[in-house]
């Protein structure tokens, strides 16, 4: 048969390179090996052609005669090249060669060397075209014995074909040609579980498949509306991450490298991607799991939808979903922003009153005119807030310009809002979340005046809802037309911070991820602004938080305005206060006074005679030079091997987090299993100790060769795991005797751990 291959390619030489430079190359080839799975018969078929070549090219006359045949086909009329596989009336299958490019004739019992060469070439599609040809059930020259026994020809075939689609798929890859990336690994994956054959191949397969996913997502998500199938297969694929996460912010494993701030990241990059209805349907399902993240986002498709289509009905549900949002997190300003939007302005301004956002509520109140309710600059913030954070998210609102007075002035908005039932299950946890609130409040021994007008609406709440329900558009839109033409300002993105409670005490809060809406993300240990974290950041400290609420409370009772004193009353407080601060400040100097007088001098302490310490024993990190030793493994090579495992695995799970290290013990698959764990592991802000040791003679080698080697031994490891200063009892654990498994390889000329099992 005719391949389409030369001799100077097989030796990986230019047609003008020089006699030293083909016997450089001819050594090269023959000492570098394909894979180790490869059989003798294809590893001598290979072999076999790279002499041919270097014997034609070696040899000046035969080399003169041939460069003259390579030259003629540059001159030959130019066609246009398929490089295909074809198959006539016998089912044969023949190469379509491009008359262009140089080939030679093989003899049949080298078909699998030029296999092999070709790949090696970066060949891939040939190696594809060709090698699955021969593989079809249709094909019958493999059985009869045409490339040699089958038994041994097929599994060869199988190899080159499956390695060529893994790399292929993986130059795809880096061209951003996802799915085309996608369709060519499971060809290889497709023939390999049909085959039977070579399941660590298959498995790195699948792992690229894995994490491919993420990518091919964002694709099929990026394409045009019309695209109906195509996008549809993205949602299915988003919801099988999701299903196998555990939900947006679950923990489950998807086996695609994300953890979970970096999953929140790419949740935020694709809802760009996605219609305001597709990010309703999938959001509000997802809420149900329950994940706090997805109720917000689930918000932001409602309010989105409801407003663009004039359907309070959706505004509610979006209102019902922040009420869950209550009892964790400070949303009282989207709360304010659908109680408006559904008419409802006493409840708006209660919600104001209620929210910690003091710069959105500086904005609103400068551009309220006095006005007690705050409906002007609560109408230009919600304008702003729609049209800047919330349209931009979704594909088909991009563009589209918010105008409330356009949407109070709609007369099916106002049918559909007298429509309305009454609010019944939303009056009683408004009641609940407000005198929760207020309980907070009191704990904190401060009362700001927000607090002691919630209490007045708490009490009155159901007189107050009587009177929402008889508030129509018509106030609103009038509360439109008499706040005027202002200056609108950037208003900062607000903070949406996604709480947990502890096992303890019901009042301590922890900091989870956030969702912002646009703009960028605050680091979690600095609060600084970080580009990469784009959507997605930490809250600020909760202590911090506090010191500025409790500012915020002393100015509020200090102030005459909100304790209803008199002018001349404030400058009696004042004095009383800075009387007191003074006569504490007194106290703290006299006593420091008096101790500094009484104190009595140091005692000598006598210092310890310096003793002389024996040498320590070198750590497995300054020992790798044990394991670069030649020839099979033995037993203590083996144990320095496993020791300078535990060493590592201690250090990258420590507080420091030396992930790094591994590198220097592990390969894959080991290593990207350990990596991913020890990255998870500090994402979420806990640690490992570790106390190991090995008992003595237990390492045994249960074979080994010069580059591979499997040991066993008999471990004890002992593990605490922390959050803080809190121990994760669930995830510690005591394994005074565990038989393990070690599967080692030798990588640059170091033996290094592949895996890891534990025997039962």
């Amino acid at each position: 048969m005719r391949i389409p291959l030369d001799y100077y390619r097989i030796l990986g030489l230019p047609i003008q390179a020089s006699a030293e430079q083909l016997q450089q190359a001819y050594r090269d080839r023959t000492m570098q090996l394909p894979r180790r799975e490869y059989s003798e018969v294809a590893i001598a078929s290979r072999k076999q052609l790279i002499d041919e070549a270097y014997a034609v090219l070696a040899n000046p006359e035969q080399r003169q005669s041939y460069d003259t045949t390579f030259a003629k086909n540059y001159e030959l009329p130019t066609e246009e090249p398929t490089e295909s596989v074809t198959t006539d009336s016998e089912e044969t299958p023949t190469i379509n060669i491009d008359p262009n490019s140089p080939s030679i004739e093989i003899n049949d019992d080298r078909f699998l060397g030029a296999l092999l060469i070709l790949a090696e070439l970066g060949e891939y599609e040939q190696v594809l075209k060709l090698g699955r040809s021969y593989l079809i059930s249709s094909n019958t020259d493999i059985e009869n014995g045409r490339f040699g026994e089958p038994k041994i020809v097929r599994p060869d075939i199988v190899l080159t074909v499956a390695q060529a689609s893994l790399e292929l798929g993986r130059e795809q890859w880096k061209q951003r040609r996802y799915e085309n990336a996608a369709t060519t690994l499971n060809v290889g994956q497709e023939l390999l579980l049909r085959e039977g054959l070579f399941p660590n191949i298959r498995g790195e397969i699948q792992a690229d498949i894995y994490k491919l996913r993420p990518y091919r997502i964002l694709e099929l998500l990026a394409l045009p509306e019309e695209n109906i199938e195509s996008r549809n297969q993205g949602l299915q694929l988003l919801r099988e991450m999701l299903q196998e996460r555990g939900g947006i912010d679950g923990n489950g494993n998807d086996q695609s490298g994300l953890n979970v701030d970096e999953f929140l990241r790419f949740i935020q990059q694709l809802r760009g991607y996605l219609s305001v209805t597709e990010q309703q349907a999938l959001f509000e399902q997802e809420a149900r799991r329950p994940s706090a993240v997805a109720t917000y986002l689930a918000v932001y498709a409602l309010l989105a939808r409801g407003f663009t289509e004039r359907e309070p009905g959706l505004i509610r549900r979006a209102k019902m979903l922040l009420t869950r949002l209550l009892k964790r997190q400070d949303v009282y300003l989207e709360m304010a922003v659908a109680a408006l939007l559904l008419g409802q302005t006493e409840e708006a301004s209660q919600a104001l009153e209620l929210s910690g956002e003091y710069q959105s509520l500086a904005f609103i109140r400068e551009h309220s005119q006095g006005d007690p309710d705050l409906l002007p600059g609560l109408c230009l913030y919600s304008e702003h807030w729609l049209q800047s954070e919330v349209f931009p998210h979704f594909r088909d609102l991009v563009n589209q310009q918010v105008s409330l007075k356009e949407y109070f002035a709609d007369e099916q908005l106002q049918s559909s809002l007298e429509a309305l039932p009454p609010e019944t299950e939303g009056v009683t946890d408004w009641e609940a979340i407000a005198a929760d609130r207020l309980s907070r409040v009191a704990s904190l021994g401060t009362t700001t005046a927000a607090g002691r007008r919630a209490l007045a609406y708490s009490t009155n709440q159901a007189e107050a809802s009587r009177e929402n329900a008889n508030v129509r558009t018509y106030t609103t839109a009038a509360n439109l037309e008499n706040s005027g033409t202002y200056n609108l300002q950037t208003v900062p993105t607000a903070e949406r911070v996604v709480q947990g409670t502890t096992g303890g005490d019901p009042n301590q809060v922890v900091e989870r991820t956030v969702i912002q809406g646009a703009g960028t993300a605050t680091s979690q240990t600095t609060g600084e602004s970080d580009p990469s974290l784009r959507g997605v950041s930490v809250p600020a400290s909760n202590r911090r938080a506090q010191r500025a609420n409790q500012w915020s409370n002393w100015q509020d009772w200090l102030s005459p305005r909100r304790r209803g004193r008199s002018d001349r009353e404030v400058p009696f407080v004042v004095l009383a206060i800075i009387g007191l601060l003074g006569i504490g400040l007194s106290i703290l100097l006299l006593s420091w006074i008096i101790q500094a007088l009484t104190r009595k001098p140091e005692p000598q302490v006598q210092q310890p005679v310096e003793q002389v310490q024996p040498t320590p024993t070198p750590t497995p990190e300054n020992s790798t030079a044990v394991l670069n030793t030649a020839g099979p493994i033995t037993p203590d090579v083996a144990r320095q091997a496993i020791v300078l495992w535990l060493d590592t695995k201690s250090k990258a799970l420590s507080p420091q987090h030396e992930i790094d290290a591994l590198g220097n013990i592990l390969v894959d698959p080991a290593l990207a299993r350990w990596r991913k764990l020890a990255q998870s592991t500090q994402s979420q802000n806990k640690y490992r100790r570790y106390e190991h040791s090995v008992k003595e003679d237990s390492v045994k080698v249960v074979k080994s060769t010069d580059d591979e080697a499997r040991v066993e031994a008999q471990v004890s490891e002992s593990v605490t795991t922390l959050q803080g200063d809190r121990t994760i009892e669930k995830e510690s654990y005591n394994s005074p005797n565990l038989r393990v498994r070690y599967d080692l390889v030798r990588q640059d000329g170091q033996w290094k751990i592949k895996s890891i099992t534990i025997k039962k």
